[in-house]
C-alpha cells in the first residue's frame, strides 16, 4: 500500500474536484439543463488548464514512490540472494527455483535440485513430527515456520541452518507452494559447541580448584605450621626461638595472603555456573581494602582514605583494587613509589605516581593477553582484563586518565 503524503492528497482531491465539476456542466449541457455560452465554454477550457498541475505533481509523486519501494525491494533481495540460502517449491515440495548460495552450501548444482523435494538434503537428525508441525504451521495456520535444521551436502558432511518457512497461496486462498528462507549457522554452532567444551573444562577445574587448593591452604598448611611452632617450641630454647621468628612470621602472613588470594579466586569460579549471582553486602571499603593489604610486602606504599561503604564482594573487590595497585607500582619508574586510593563523589580513584596511561592505552591493554610493545616487566596481559571483569560483575565501570606524572583509574560506583 503506497503512502503518500499531505500535499499528494490535496493534489489528488483538487484534480478530482475540478474534473468532477467539469463532467456535471457537461452533463448539464447535453440535456440542456444550461446554455453552451463563452461562459460555459471559459470554464471548460481553464478547468482542463487548472486540472493538469494537481494531476500531473500527484501521478509524479506516485510514481516516484513506486520506483522507490521497487528499488528498495530489489535492494533487500539482493541482500537476501548474497547471504541466504532461497529455495522455492510447489504445493507438492517439490523444488522449482534455488538461488546461488543455496548450491554453493549444499554442494549440489541448480539442475540437480530442480524437480526434487528438499528430503535430497535430510540428514536423518529430526524426528518426522518436525516436518508435521512445519506443514500445520505454514499451511493450516498460515504462519511463518521457524526451526533450527540439520541438513547434508552433496559430498555427506553435515550443515546447519536456521530455517524460516512460509508456504504461499492463490489469488483463491489456494496452497500454491512453499518459500524458505535459510542463513547458513554452520561455523556459529560449531564455535558455540567449542565454547561449551571449554567451559565444561574450566567448570571442572574451578571443582579441582576449589577442593584441593581448599584442602591445602586452609587445612594442611596451616595445621602444618602450627605442629611445627609447637614442636619449636619444645625442641629449642628462647634464643633461638627468636631467631626463627621472622621466617615464621613471612610463612604465617604468606598463608593468610594465600587464603585471601584463594577466596578470590574461589568466588570467581562460582560465576562459572550457569545462572550465577555474585554475592555481596555492605563493606566499608577501607577496612576491607587495609585487611587485604596488611600482609603485602607493598602495604607501606598504599595510602588509603576513607571511602564510606558500598555493596560488594569483598574478596573479588579487593583481589581487582589489588591489581591496580600492583599495575601502578610495578610499571613506575620513580625512586619513591606510591599509590593513593580515595573516593570522589560516585567514583573510587586509584592513583600512582607511574609511567602513565591514557584511556586508548587502557582499553587496549584491556584486552586478555595483550602487552605494551618493550614492556620489560614479566607478566600475563590477564589481570587488568579479570580486574574489569570483576567491576563489570559489580556494575562498576572503570575509566583512565593520564597525569602528568601517572595514572588516574576511576570506578564509578553508582
Amino acid at each position: 500500500m503506497i503512502r503518500l503524503d499531505a500535499k499528494t492528497i490535496t493534489a489528488i482531491a483538487l484534480a478530482v474536484v475540478i474534473m468532477l465539476s467539469f463532467f456535471v456542466v457537461k452533463t448539464l449541457v447535453m440535456v440542456d439543463w444550461i446554455e453552451y455560452t463563452l461562459m460555459v465554454k471559459w470554464y471548460e477550457y481553464l478547468s482542463v488548464i487548472g486540472f493538469m498541475p494537481p494531476f500531473f505533481y500527484a501521478m509524479s509523486k506516485i510514481y516516484r514512490i513506486q520506483y522507490l519501494e521497487t528499488l528498495k525491494k530489489r535492494t533487500l533481495e539482493s541482500i537476501l540472494d548474497e547471504s541466504c540460502l532461497v529455495s522455492r517449491t510447489d504445493k507438492h515440495g517439490l523444488i522449482t527455483d534455488v538461488n546461488n548460495k543455496f548450491c554453493e552450501v549444499s554442494g549440489y548444482k541448480r539442475q540437480e535440485l530442480l524437480g526434487k523435494d528438499h528430503r535430497v538434503l535430510n540428514s536423518g537428525t529430526h524426528p518426522r513430527e518436525l516436518w508435521t508441525q512445519m506443514y500445520e504451521t505454514t499451511i493450516k495456520y498460515k504462519s511463518i515456520w521457524h526451526e533450527i535444521v540439520t541438513n547434508r551436502k552433496k559430498d555427506g558432511d553435515l550443515y546447519i541452518v536456521d530455517s524460516h518457512i512460509m508456504a504461499t497461496f492463490d489469488g483463491a486462498g489456494r496452497h500454491s507452494g512453499f518459500i524458505s528462507v535459510r542463513q547458513d549457522i554452520t561455523q556459529l554452532m560449531n564455535s558455540l559447541q567449542e565454547v561449551d567444551r571449554k567451559n565444561a573444562y574450566l567448570e571442572h577445574a574451578a571443582k579441582i580448584l576449589r577442593h584441593d587448593m581448599h584442602s591445602g591452604i586452609n587445612t594442611y598448611i596451616p595445621r602444618g605450621i602450627s605442629s611445627l611452632e609447637r614442636r619449636l617450641n619444645k625442641m629449642v630454647c628462647d634464643k633461638e626461638l627468636k631467631s626463627i621468628d621472622a621466617p615464621m612470621k613471612m610463612l604465617k602472613e604468606g598463608l593468610a595472603h594465600a587464603q585471601k588470594v584463594y577466596n578470590g579466586v574461589k568466588e570467581f569460579t562460582n560465576l562459572v555456573k550457569k545462572d550465577a549471582v555474585m554475592e555481596r553486602q555492605s563493606h566499608n571499603l577501607k577496612c576491607i581494602i587495609d585487611a587485604y593489604l596488611k600482609s603485602t610486602s607493598y602495604k607501606s606504599n598504599v595510602v588509603v582514605d576513607d571511602m564510606g561503604e558500598e555493596m560488594v564482594n569483598e574478596s573479588l573487590f579487593c583481589t581487582a583494587i589489588d591489581n591496580l595497585i600492583r599495575n601502578g607500582l610495578r610499571y613506575n619508574d620513580n625512586d619513591t613509589k606510591y599509590v593513593k586510593i580515595y573516593r570522589e563523589s560516585n567514583k573510587i580513584i586509584v592513583e600512582d605516581n607511574g609511567r602513565g596511561m591514557s584511556q586508548e592505552d587502557f582499553e587496549e591493554l584491556s584486552k586478555p593477553y595483550t602487552r605494551k610493545t618493550g614492556q620489560k616487566e614479566p607478566g600475563s596481559g590477564l589481570g587488568l582484563n579479570i580486574c574489569i571483569a570483576i567491576m563489570k560483575e559489580h556494575g562498576f565501570e572503570v575509566t583512565c586518565e593520564k597525569l602528568e606524572t601517572g595514572t588516574k583509574l576511576k570506578v564509578k560506583v553508582s
